[in-house]
């Protein structure tokens, strides 16, 4: 009976792929969970297994077709057996050749499952059951730490080869620009190797590590990218020397030495292309003649998308200066280039008694993200003074009980969510995102809360937050909070924020003026409860009383919120919270 292989999901805003490289031809056979394709989407770049042991019968969409998730891309049975009706297209010439197949396979002769297929909810999986390896040892593999996530860094080794390890034990430690967190080991055993030395960077799917038998002899896994080329597993090909296209001058170009090396800081101009776009996005930009870093990305961290770099040559920006010539009939020789002005930071000499350590993958990621927020979001930050008495005084009051019944704090923080919650119902503007030209309105109210620890910043999320009372969301922000210090968050943990919350107050901080978390549109600042003297207005007259006072700040993007509905939305947040009307 024959099977059909269709196009996967490859996250939760996937709704299309495209075929890049079909790695076996009609007729060859095919085992179970073997590769059989590669796809490329927006956000990430896998191998597609096969779905069960045959022949392949039938190939339905050439390379370079992009399709719709679940659309039939092949069909697999039994030899001499009849592939059920359906488009039949031909895979291109340099598929079919007889020693394509044999290629592909030496090249990876253990492929990666998708990254949505293989990462564990642990953060390990184990190899196929029918791969050699499984019926001796099991591999530890980089799991998927969010949809948008494909890389990530092995910070530290919590083991070493030949120590004995318990099962969801942890074996080593990873970061990456959403979480850092700890790897269980995904079975019982011996470390038998290690793959990826610290500080390694290497693409979700690859495997870290071999747990087995003590005495067993590990299984030699692929060769695993290295820290300097983290990027996606499909490669464009690389050109012979006396076919390689000159490159052609763009209106505002990057400088490229002869060895097309440039240095932008520790990476060259193609490393950092790579790592802002996937290879579907650099085959078109290659077609067109485009140049990447000129394409302000809308994915995380600046990512070139498909609708990006497809926008960007439909609005004719991506045309090159020979073809505007041609265009306005005009033969003059195309002038060289301008050279951009260039600036160079100044240069730190370290003196004596100073202590120059690098940068953790963490710290950096954050550096990444926050200047690309601000270079996409219009931020304003808006003040405003609370009178959290109420609040203060229904502390006090539950406070013992509260702990001796459930075992937790009863903080300020529950409340301030409560009152967002209320806020965004009436203003759900700013819970929405900017998706080019389009308003997305969330449905669900996911509050994230950032999280200071020793070795960086981290914004857990409550999920469905709306629905919690001052109890649940109490309970869930005290779990949130010490799973992030003790690096015991899961992937999902730190994905699907819709609004984000800080506390530089904690400190002792008066406000502060957070930037945004995209793709957010706001974010609130809690600053500390102090008491002061203040103006209450009573029905006898006004008095100065001792009150417990908080400064909250609310930085939104001006792109599509303005003042007044900022305001409106402030409003809301201190009306709820001075009423003072809460219950557990």
């Amino acid at each position: 009976m024959s099977v059909e292989v269709v196009m996967p999901q490859m996250g939760e805003s996937i709704t299309e792929g495209t075929v890049s490289k079909w790695l076996k031809k009609v007729g060859d056979k095919i085992e179970k969970d073997e590769a059989i394709l590669e796809i490329s989407t927006d956000k990430v770049d896998a191998e597609v297994p096969s779905p069960g042991a045959g022949t392949l019968l039938e190939i339905r969409h050439n390379e370079g077709d992009t399709v719709e998730v679940g659309t039939v891309l092949a069909v697999i049975g039994a030899e001499g057996e009849n592939a059920a009706p359906g488009p039949v297209t031909e895979v291109p010439s340099q598929v079919e050749t007889p020693a394509a197949a044999p290629a592909a396979a030496e090249a990876a002769p253990e492929p990666p499952q998708p990254a949505n297929l293989t990462a564990a909810a642990g953060g390990a999986a184990a190899a196929p059951a029918s791969t050699p390896t499984s019926r001796s040892a099991t591999e530890v593999v980089m799991p998927q730490m969010g949809e948008s996530i494909t890389e990530g860094t092995v910070s530290k080794w919590l083991k070493a080869v030949g120590e004995r390890i318990e099962k969801d034990e942890p074996l080593l430690e990873i970061s990456t620009d959403k979480v850092d967190a700890e790897v269980p080991s995904p079975a019982a055993g011996t470390l038998l190797a290690i793959n990826v030395k610290e500080g390694e960077t290497v693409e979700v799917g690859s495997v870290l590590a071999t747990v087995g038998a003590e005495g067993t002899a590990a299984v030699p896994s692929p060769r695993v990218p290295s820290a300097e080329v983290a990027s996606p597993s499909v490669e464009a090909p690389v050109p012979n020397q006396s076919e390689t296209v000159q490159p052609i001058p763009q209106a505002v170009p990057v400088p490229v030495p002869a060895n097309g090396q440039a240095k932008t800081g520790d990476q060259s101009v193609e490393e950092l292309r790579k790592t802002k776009s996937s290879p579907l996005v650099r085959n078109i930009a290659k077609e067109h003649g485009v140049d990447i870093s000129r394409i302000h990305g809308s994915g995380m961290s600046g990512r070139v998308t498909k609708k990006d770099i497809m926008s960007f040559i439909d609005s004719g920006a991506a045309l090159r200066p020979q073809d505007l010539l041609k265009k306005g009939g005009v033969s003059a020789p195309v002038s060289a280039p301008v050279q951009p002005s260039t600036f160079a930071a100044p240069q730190v000499a370290a003196s004596a008694g100073d202590r120059v350590e690098k940068m953790s993958i963490m710290r950096k990621k954050i550096a990444e993200h926050m200047t690309f927020s601000k270079q996409t979001s219009a931020h304003v930050t808006s003040v405003y003074e609370i009178d959290m008495s109420n609040v203060a005084k229904f502390r006090e009051k539950n406070q013992a009980e509260f702990q001796s019944r459930y075992g937790t704090k009863l903080t300020y923080m529950p409340f301030i969510f409560q009152a967002v919650n209320n806020a965004i119902r009436k203003f759900p503007i700013v819970n929405a995102q900017v998706d080019g030209e389009n308003i997305v309105y969330k449905g669900d109210i996911n509050l994230g809360m950032a999280v200071a620890l020793d070795w960086g910043l981290i914004v857990p999320v409550v999920k469905n937050a709306d629905e919690k009372n001052i109890l649940g969301l109490s309970k869930t922000i005290n779990d949130l909070g010490e799973r992030a210090r003790t690096k015991k968050l899961t992937p999902d943990d730190v994905q699907g924020g819709t609004f984000t919350i800080t506390n530089p107050g904690i400190y002792g901080g008066l406000f502060g003026t957070p930037i945004i978390n995209q793709p957010q549109v706001a974010i609130l600042g809690v600053g500390g409860v102090k008491k002061r003297p203040v103006v209450v207005e009573t029905k006898e007259g006004d008095v100065i009383a001792i009150r417990s006072m908080c400064i909250l700040s609310l930085t939104f993007d001006h792109r599509l919120i303005d003042g007044a509905i900022a305001d409106q939305f402030m409003a809301k947040v201190r009306a709820f919270i001075e009423a003072g009307q809460f219950t557990l």
